[in-house]
């Protein structure tokens, strides 16, 4: 399956290997960043993700341009300074979750009516493991993570009838600028494939996996055949989503 895609972050780093993969594949891309910069074979689009007036306009024109976006793929992401949260510097540490929540939010809401229109369509979130665990020096980052999950299940659960699928993809520790930026990544030399990401992505993309709508899938953990297979047979309530655990079956929470 190939169509229109659109791809925020798309200048560097995992967003770049995304935009090359899905060019490879046959799909159009249109990729957004600050710089509007691009890998040849891809149109590049200048936009600020967080900015609300400023998507609706691109996605208007993308639209009318092209008569339709496919697939979504948020990648644009940011990451804080290591430290406590009593460290953080607020507004650093807020800038954060405007980028991670709600840039993904304002792409969503300015593409799935055009999806709606035109039958369906698929959007990726790019995610990450952080946000299923505590941190206790990257709080706005997992908090963002976390935050993202509820907006790809939500997404995904109002936009069924519609044939609007939306999934987690977790990268993996891709080597990448942001990683190369943390503490907790120094020294490291065991780094995820960006072909195991891209190949998640098209699949993904392509429909193949759309049982795990409204759920994580990881790349260098997940075996992509697997996947399939579970994706056909059908996932329980729960099963790759947050949940809050009970302690055990007295728990009042755990029915």
């Amino acid at each position: 399956m190939s169509g229109l895609a659109l791809v925020t972050g798309a200048s560097r780093g995992i967003g770049d290997h995304i935009v090359r993969a899905l060019l490879a594949a046959g799909w159009r891309v249109v990729g957004l960043s600050r710089s509007g910069q691009v890998a040849d074979g891809a149109q590049g689009r200048v936009c600020d993700v967080t900015d609300a007036g400023v998507v609706d306009e691109v996605v208007a024109s993308v639209v009318s341009e092209h008569g339709r976006i496919d697939l979504l793929v948020n990648n644009a992401g940011l990451v804080e300074p290591e430290r406590p949260v009593w460290e953080s510097e607020v507004e650093e540490w807020w800038q954060v979750l405007v980028t991670n929540v709600r840039g993904p939010y304002l792409l969503t809401r300015a593409v799935v009516p055009h999806m709606i229109a035109a039958g369906g369509g698929r959007i990726v979130n790019l995610n990450s493991g952080a946000g299923t665990r505590e941190n206790p020096l990257l709080t706005a980052y997992t908090a963002s993570k976390s935050a993202l999950a509820r907006l790809t299940g939500g997404t995904a659960a109002a936009g069924a009838e519609h044939g609007v699928r939306a999934f987690d993809l977790a990268p993996g520790v891709v080597e990448t600028d942001m990683t190369h930026s943390m503490r907790m990544h120094e020294g490291r030399s065991d780094w995820t494939s960006p072909a195991d990401v891209t190949a998640l992505l098209l699949a993904l993309a392509g429909g193949e996996l759309d049982g795990f709508s409204g759920r994580m899938v990881r790349a260098g953990s997940d075996d992509l055949d697997q996947l399939r297979t579970r994706s056909s047979a059908g996932l329980g309530e729960g099963e790759r989503m947050l949940r809050l655990r009970p302690w055990g079956d007295d728990d009042p929470l755990a029915g």
